[in-house]
């Protein structure tokens, strides 16, 4: 599938993951409201899967034989939205609702039957929940023999919750080999760094005791992106945990890899420095 448009370099990858960070900060000024450090430290990743690795369609979101996506973290949204838009799910000048009263780019996403987002196939938000969905989808999957793929997107702070660890071993017994869950891996929650809350390391154990195959990427990297999760994708006999190791607030130098920026979004000032920092692009900006 993946008709529309892909980007072939890793050169165009980069610049295009510089500008949906530059949409992510003008999205928050726009709005005065919103997430700031997840979008940015995950930019990276959601662009390599729209723009190269996934079997989408933005033409036709719920192609039978699409690549399923859930966004557990559902906080981060406008990076996700960012993404949809210059992918061509919805327009681009869509991004100027983010947070508004009757918009569709609500704080967390939405999906498209209940007037939310194309290309979104639940609501999410609670934590813990995202990857029991997707572990259903991929045996539902499994058992109607279908090749499609299902990637969920977790935090690491996220994994505190018990609910996910119920998930995990659900889909080891079951061999769910169509499922690839990505563990943003930024050390930082919305009241500290993880490691402080509650620590979860050594994490590549945790998932290994419970049968999980275990890879581990540089999720700011986009060849090492491309080439790790091309690897989750053929791997066969059990479900795939990919440990992205990020910083939160990527791009911006005083919002990197500092937790309090998790749920703040920058004042005038602060977004101007931002931009200048994350260089105009030639996709060009919303604003």
């Amino acid at each position: 599938m993946s008709k529309n448009p892909q980007l072939g370099t890793i050169d165009e990858l980069n610049e295009m993951a510089r500008q949906i960070r530059r949409d992510i900060i003008n999205m928050l000024l726009i709005a005065k409201t919103g997430h700031s450090g997840g979008p940015l430290g995950t930019a990276d990743i959601f662009t390599a899967l729209y723009f190269k690795l996934l079997n989408v369609d933005n033409e036709n979101p719920y192609a039978d034989d699409r690549d399923y996506v859930y966004l557990s973290i559902g906080h981060i949204a406008p990076v996700w939205y960012a993404t949809l838009a210059r992918r061509g799910y919805i327009p681009i000048e869509e991004l100027k609702t983010l947070r508004k009263v009757n918009g569709r780019l609500q704080g967390h996403p939405a999906p498209y039957k209940t007037h939310g987002v194309p290309g979104v196939e639940l609501a999410s938000g609670s934590l813990g929940q995202g990857l029991s969905i997707a572990v259903g989808t991929a045996l539902a999957l499994k058992l109607d023999k279908k090749p499609n793929n299902v990637i969920c997107i977790n935090g690491d702070g996220e994994l505190q919750e018990g609910q996910i660890w119920e998930a995990v071993m659900t889909a080891a017994h079951h061999k769910t080999d169509n499922l690839i869950m990505i563990v943003d891996k930024n050390d930082c929650q919305i009241d500290n760094r993880v490691q402080k809350v509650m620590n979860l390391d050594p994490m590549a154990d945790k998932f290994k005791a419970f049968n999980w195959e275990v890879m581990e990427m540089d999720g700011h990297n986009m060849q090492d992106i491309l080439d790790t999760m091309n690897k989750a994708k053929n791997f066969k006999g059990k479900p795939v945990v990919i440990i992205a190791n990020t910083k939160m607030g990527r791009g911006v130098s005083f919002m990197e890899d500092d937790y309090r920026w998790h749920g703040m979004p920058p004042n005038e000032e602060q977004g101007k420095i931002a931009l200048t920092e994350l260089k105009p692009t030639s996709f060009g900006d919303f604003v």
